[in-house]
């Protein structure tokens, strides 16, 4: 059990890693060995034949449970068949020399020294050490054993679920009335094993020992420093969009009541034209001495083909406001008739109106008895 005692003192400071808690039926394992055991000196008690003169088969079934990644319990069960050679005294007397079991405490080296990794490696070595009880036939004699052992071990399956070994070991066999229970390599024996291991599955959901990450408390309080930041940097990022939101259906709104806007009606307004036909009180007739503006009028519109004229007849106050009316259509209509049968414009390019009797357009009355021209194309 030294190698258990040592592997404790040490384990805290040389596991690299922590491990998910387990339950009580997590990482046990069951096995069979086989193998063969000789003695180490010719003095043996129970040999006669002198050191590695008989070779024993054994065999044997193993169940352990691994308490950490390096520490754990075994329990071999085996026995012994009888291999004296013809003359020894036990030769022939029994099928079986001898059954044991032992407890043995198990220590993995290289968890140990290298940790654990999150899973066991293909290649471990496996320390094993520990008491218990022989008896050996057919002499009916019991003894208390104290067994070494290292395996060099494989483990393979899909989860690591299968341990192959090979189990080279030294048992000392004691009893309370010889060498009062001193180590004596006279006692022992030396066995060579090969065996196999299961591994059941464990409430992790694997068939080994699961690794745990642990964080120290600066980096706990530095990840959450960062989850802070994070959460400021999304609700100021949150703020940015509902504004940028709220601006847009500002436009939106704005581009919206533009579009339903009535279009504005823009009032063409006709460009006043400066020659002005002046008429005699009371006549429609156009005098001579007023043919020179019609024919400005005339050249105009030849010079801008695309020029529509309107005409529009004035009259003095003097007289009833029908009359007026009437005298002021008719001398717009005779400034027309010039220019459409004198000047050749076309009649559809000139229209006219009577305003009748104004005194707004001159100071001097007689100056309102007039026609006068707008572009209203402009």
């Amino acid at each position: 059990m030294f190698i258990a005692a040592a592997a404790i003192a040490v384990s805290a400071s040389a596991q690299r890693t922590v491990i998910t808690s387990s339950k009580a039926g997590d990482n046990i394992y069951v096995g069979v060995n086989g193998g063969a055991a000789t003695t180490l000196t010719k003095n043996n008690n129970y040999v006669y034949d002198g050191a590695f003169s008989v070779f024993q088969p054994e065999f044997g079934i193993r169940v352990g449970k691994n308490f950490t990644t390096v520490l754990g319990v075994a329990l071999d069960l085996g026995a012994q068949m009888n291999a004296h050679k013809s003359g020894c005294a036990y030769s022939n007397k029994t099928f079986f020399n001898g059954v044991e079991a032992n407890l043995l405490g198990t220590a993995n080296l290289m968890n140990l020294f290298a940790g654990y990794k999150g899973e066991p490696r293909a290649f471990e070595i496996i320390a094993l050490g520990g008491f218990g009880w022989g008896h050996a036939f057919p002499s009916d004699v019991d003894c208390v054993n104290t067994k070494l052992a290292l395996d060099f071990a494989y483990n393979f399956g899909s989860d690591k679920q299968w341990q192959a070994y090979i189990e080279p070991a030294i048992t000392y066999m004691t009893t309370a009335s010889v060498n009062n229970f001193k180590y004596n390599i006279n006692d022992s024996k030396f066995t060579v094993k090969a065996g196999v291991n299961y591994k059941f599955g464990c409430s992790n959901g694997k068939h080994n020992f699961a690794v745990e990450t642990v964080r120290d408390q600066a980096e706990i309080d530095g990840l959450n420093a960062k989850i802070s930041s994070l959460r400021a940097d999304v609700d100021a990022a949150k703020s940015a969009a509902a504004a940028k939101d709220a601006k847009i259906a500002e436009l939106q709104k704005a581009l919206s009541d533009c579009q339903n806007k009535p279009a504005p009606v823009v009032e063409k307004k006709a460009a006043n034209l400066q020659p002005s036909v002046v008429f005699s009180q009371g006549k429609s007739v156009v005098e001579k001495s007023q043919l020179a503006n019609i024919e400005m009028i005339a050249k105009y519109m030849q010079n801008n083909k695309d020029a529509k004229v309107k005409i529009s007849g004035y009259a003095s106050p003097e007289g009833s406001k029908a009359f007026n009316q009437k005298l002021s259509e008719k001398r717009a209509e005779a400034v027309k008739a010039i220019l459409v049968k004198k000047y050749k414009i076309a009649a559809d390019r000139i229209t006219t109106e009577g305003l009748g009797a104004t005194d707004k357009l001159f100071d001097q009355v007689e100056f309102n008895r007039v026609a006068l021209f707008n572009d209203t194309t402009k």
